[in-house]
């Protein structure tokens, strides 16, 4: 029988989601379950501090979970560079800190407020002290990719007619709608979030996870056998189809 891997969507800063979605699995398939946690830990909702300790913490302990890296978390470790980079996939006038993306919430979760009277050098000095080193170690080691038998996955999908193992991190953080329209195969069933969507999403080539976490809508959280999906949730599994 195949061994079965579980996913979490985008989570967001959404802690109490995140609990449920663990105590799925774990009701699922134990408390050794495999997980890979699909990117966008922070931003958006208010607890991202507490999602990444939470995560940071079962990595620490061994639990046998990957941790895949989204656009959102790789702007808030550029942000925690020496001089804080900004990321050019972002729209021209927008930034971490644009009020669209969610960067303030998740200063404000560190206890770091970034309102608009003061200046970028202040808000970035405050914090490098307040966020813990083993916060941003998280944030650095996370995977772009991960292979799992016939399964591809990454944070927001992969760039047609590119090999899977020639994908460029820009791609596997960032596409978008190059890769939602497109009906090829791509070598293996790509497991993504990024693109929200208001139901879990089996398109063929592609099984896309998020659906709106970060928005106050629900965390969606599968079970992978194989290629046979099914979403977890209180009453059990629910099979996904193409």
């Amino acid at each position: 029988m195949t061994q079965p891997i579980y996913a979490i969507g985008d989570i967001h800063g959404q802690i109490e989601m995140l609990e449920n979605a663990l105590a799925l699995i774990e009701a699922d398939g134990g408390k050794d379950a495999q997980i890979v946690f699909l990117g966008d830990y922070v931003d958006r909702g208010t607890h991202s501090k507490d999602v990444i300790e939470r995560l940071s913490q079962n990595k620490a302990a061994g639990k046998p979970w990957r941790f895949l890296k989204g656009n959102h978390d790789r702007m808030f470790e550029w942000f925690l560079e020496p001089v804080p980079r900004h990321d050019p996939y972002l729209l021209v006038g927008y930034h971490w800190l644009h009020e669209r993306l969610g960067g303030t919430t998740t200063l404000a979760s560190y206890g770091v407020q970034a309102d608009p009277s003061r200046r970028l050098f202040n808000v970035h000095a405050d914090a490098l002290k307040a966020v813990p080193h083993h916060h941003l170690r998280f944030l650095q080691d996370c995977e772009t990719s991960f292979f799992h038998g016939p399964l591809f996955f990454a944070h927001a999908g992969v760039r047609p007619g590119v090999a899977l193992r020639d994908q460029t991190e820009d791609d596997l953080v960032w596409i978008r709608n190059e890769f939602s329209n497109d009906t090829s195969d791509h070598g293996a069933l790509v497991v993504h979030g990024h693109t929200p969507v208001d139901a879990p999403l089996h398109a063929g080539n592609h099984v896309n996870l998020d659906t709106g976490a970060g928005y106050g809508k629900p965390l969606t959280t599968a079970v992978f056998e194989g290629t046979t999906v099914h979403v977890l949730t209180a009453k059990g599994r629910q099979h996904l189809t193409p």
